[in-house]
């Protein structure tokens, strides 16, 4: 095994739909799946190509409701190849082909799929087939597929035909089958010299042009030639018919050069112009390889995180930086798009942003802050919407939709499909309010990490302040109890999505909403203070805030209500302890894999809100986001008292009533564990490490990867072993590195110092600082270390019992 190559050998068709999705390859700017390039949609493959931020909305009748949904689309397939020997009738097909010795390979350093197999036909010849393909970090709108013959004992002609597949439906995901699948219009072919052609297209509803041209070259032991190429058109599939002339021994290949444009794309002029001056001017396929591995080392070079201990760990790790890389890349900062939940790997959740970005975000912050600066843009430009959700509810400030897609709207589905039941059930997730905290709180960490106070000054206040006042004004006041109450929200967990004994929607005073809720008015009221008098003026000018808001903003936030119940544990939502205990046991030995208990206990016609159970972390995620310092301030604030046993009882008493039927659950547990059950915290990290790799939720990784749990894994080295973290006050560390591994060393970024670097084995710290800035500070053991420019600092670790 290497720790860089993901590998597999044999076909599998069960297996390929998983293998597809995680051998996506990606440019930040669109991401084309691992899929045959000899097949079309369907059985085992699926063929998709996703641009970031392309976005259409269908409409469909659905067990009588019409539903609207808006989806990511599946744009025209550039990979389009396969061949035949001149006598024979039908086109390769590895699902009909008798083919051996099958590999396929992701080089996760150089960012390049390659996959072999030997076909042998009815006439016993043997070839020898190796395809190469790359989707260009150096120039985001360029791909290539180089695929290599070679005839083993035989001699002859062979007919390759090549193009663009038009002919492709959103299709990926069988339980949107029925709610609407075609969102491109009919193509426009163009044919562009002698050996390329143009595809161009447009989405049916949100107007959105999409371009596709191709080039072919035949190339004989690494030379090109020139060869007639026969022009084929089928329907919207264009492209070129080439005929080969093959000799034992002898690598006789085609190369194909693809250029993707999209009205969305900035600087251009039409991107059928664009895609065809790209194509005509692309580089041969080595030269576009050679600089595609240049820029992937030097974007390893950022983000690179190295153990050493476990080969697995090491390799998936790599798979998750690597995923993380292709989907948001320095390309991506360039765009008007958010994180997406699912990466550009699927059309799971239909591409739509989620509070995903909170676990992708606290990653970022310390390895590319542009970026991170660049998705909260995102963020601020939708401020609109946010506004106009919030007056529609009666509210002040931004309400935030919990799914988002291209302008801002909410976008969560009203109904949605169990599988086990067969029924389309109401979906009340877009009452997870709580996006708009999660928001907020990447706003901040932005800053604390960055100390970019001109950015905050100009966007990340006026989101911060707008989030706050919309927590001031949706909560209602008690006098009885002189209490702030927050009602008819859903908190993280999602299993809860109103009370078993009544039709309304939403629960009261969720833990997790509250106390967040508390923590950004604090927040939004520190950035007031933060703000130059100037800015401040014109800020609070422009929203229209005077003194009395911003009291009744901090009186909100000292009078928010929590709940507890059993001596002293925070209520998941007030009426929690009215449900009944769970038999975990019982249902276990039944079914096995409870983790969709949802699913389960509607089948049953039962329902997860009358249990005390959770799908994923909900309390427990105060602590996965607030240190315990920040958390002791946040509660004293609220008039509620802490004490140093809250954390463990709590995390003892929910840990026991979670199913974890998210990928995201298991990386807050092990992170909330680390300190306090080491043997625990790395079990639960080696479970989420594997979620998609071993597609452990039974199928969801062939529909797109879990990328907030995929950058979870990771900063869970990067920062929850480490303690590494940003605050105003400068840079913390204290570490603590699992049994199972022997070092763990990395660079982060932190202001100005771009290049800063750890090691930490168990019974050392080292600490280096980048020549190119001034000294760096860093707290550790109650001590402020200073380290001059291009010096290393090393201290002892104290290793817990």
């Amino acid at each position: 095994m290497s720790e860089w190559l993901l590998r597999y050998e044999g076909y599998d068709p069960a297996e390929e739909p998983l293998r597809e999705s995680l051998c996506t390859l990606g440019n930040g700017r669109f991401a084309t799946r691992g899929a045959a390039p000899e097949c079309r949609a369907g059985g085992a493959h699926y063929p998709g190509t996703y641009a970031a931020g392309v976005f259409n909305r269908l409409t469909a009748e659905m067990d009588g409701h019409e539903v609207e949904n808006e989806s990511i689309v599946n744009l025209p397939d550039w990979t389009s190849l396969t061949f035949r020997t001149a006598e024979d009738d039908g086109w390769f097909s590895i699902d009909t082909a008798q083919v051996t010795a099958y590999i396929k390979e992701l080089d996760m350093r150089r960012g390049i799929l390659t996959r072999t197999f030997t076909v042998t036909d009815d006439q016993g010849r043997r070839t020898h087939v190796r395809q190469r393909r790359v989707v260009s970090m150096a120039d985001p709108y360029l791909a290539g597929l180089e695929t290599t013959f070679e005839a083993e004992n035989w001699s002859g002609p062979l007919v390759v035909r090549s193009g663009i597949d038009g002919r492709v439906a959103n299709t990926g995901v069988k339980r949107y089958v029925g709610l609407g699948d075609q969102h491109l219009r009919p193509a426009e072919i163009e044919r562009v010299g002698d050996d390329a052609v143009l595809l161009t297209t447009r989405t049916v509803q949100s107007g959105v042009r999409v371009a596709v041209a191709v080039r072919h070259h035949v190339v004989v032991d690494e030379q090109h030639r020139s060869t007639e190429l026969t022009p084929v058109t089928d329907g919207d599939f264009v492209g070129h018919e080439i005929t080969l002339r093959l000799e034992p021994g002898q690598r006789v290949g085609v190369e194909k050069l693809a250029a993707l444009y999209t009205g969305h794309d900035p600087a251009i002029s039409d991107p059928s112009g664009e895609a065809r001056d790209k194509v005509e001017c692309a580089p041969d396929f080595a030269s576009l390889a050679e600089r595609h591995v240049v820029s992937w080392k030097h974007l390893w070079d950022r983000f690179d995180l190295s153990i050493h201990g476990d080969q697995h760990t090491a390799m998936v790790l790599h798979l998750h930086l690597f995923h993380l890389m292709q989907t948001l890349s320095p390309h991506t900062a360039e765009l008007d798009v958010g994180v997406p939940a699912r990466g550009l790997h699927g059309e799971a959740y239909r591409g739509h942003i989620f509070w995903d970005e909170l676990f992708v975000l606290r990653l970022l912050n310390f390895r590319f802050p542009e970026l991170s600066r660049s998705l909260l843009m995102y963020r601020w430009r939708r401020l609109p919407q946010a506004r106009k959700a919030a007056y529609d509810a009666g509210c002040l400030g931004a309400m935030y939709p919990w799914q988002s897609g291209s302008n801002g709207r909410e976008e969560s589905a009203q109904l949605h499909l169990n599988p086990r039941s067969g029924r389309w059930l109401i979906d009340r997730s877009h009452l997870q309010r709580h996006i708009g905290s999660a928001i907020a709180y990447n706003v901040w960490r932005y800053y604390e990490a960055s100390g970019d106070l001109e950015w905050l000054a100009d966007y990340g206040a006026e989101m911060l302040l707008e989030i706050a006042r919309f927590w001031g004004s949706l909560a209602t006041y008690d006098p009885d109890t002189d209490r702030f109450d927050i009602r008819g929200v859903m908190g993280p967990d999602e299993y809860h999505d109103g009370y078993p004994w009544s039709d309304r929607g939403g629960l009261d005073n969720n833990a997790y909403t509250n106390v967040m809720a508390a923590w950004v008015i604090g927040r939004a009221l520190d950035v007031v203070e933060l703000l130059p008098e100037e800015r401040r003026t014109r800020l609070l000018g422009i929203l229209g805030v005077q003194d009395e808001d911003l009291a009744h903003l901090d009186r909100v936030s000292r009078r928010l209500r929590l709940v507890w119940h059993d001596g002293g544990i925070p209520s998941q939502f007030e009426g929690y302890d009215k449900l009944e205990e769970f038999d975990w046991e019982g249902y276990e030995r039944k079914y096995g894999d409870i983790t969709r208990l949802d699913r389960i206990l509607e089948a049953e016609g039962d329902t997860t809100n009358r249990y005390r159970l959770s799908k994923q972390a909900d309390v427990l995620m105060l602590f996965f986001l607030l240190s315990a310092g920040e958390l002791k301030t946040t509660l004293e604030r609220m008039g509620y008292p802490y004490d140093e046993d809250l954390i463990p009882r709590t995390i003892d008493y929910y840990s026991a009533r979670t199913a974890h039927g998210s990928t995201l659950s298991k990386v807050v547990h092990s992170w909330v564990l680390a300190r306090l059950d080491r043997p625990r915290a790395w079990r639960y990290f080696c479970e989420a490490l594997d979620s998609d790799i071993g597609d452990v939720q039974g199928g969801t990784t062939a529909e797109g990867i879990h990328l907030g749990a995929m950058a979870g894994t990771v900063d869970l080295l990067q920062r929850g072993f480490t303690k590494l973290s940003a605050h105003i006050d400068g840079l913390y560390i204290d570490p603590v590195l699992p049994d199972e591994l022997e070092d763990l060393e990395f660079t982060f970024r932190h202001r100005e110092h771009w290049q800063a670097r750890v090691r930490v084995t168990h019974d050392r710290l080292e600490l280096g600082c980048p020549p190119d800035a001034g000294p760096m500070e860093i707290h550790f053991d109650s001590v402020v270390n200073r380290i001059p420019p291009g010096q290393r600092l090393e201290l002892p670790l104290h290793r817990p019992r």
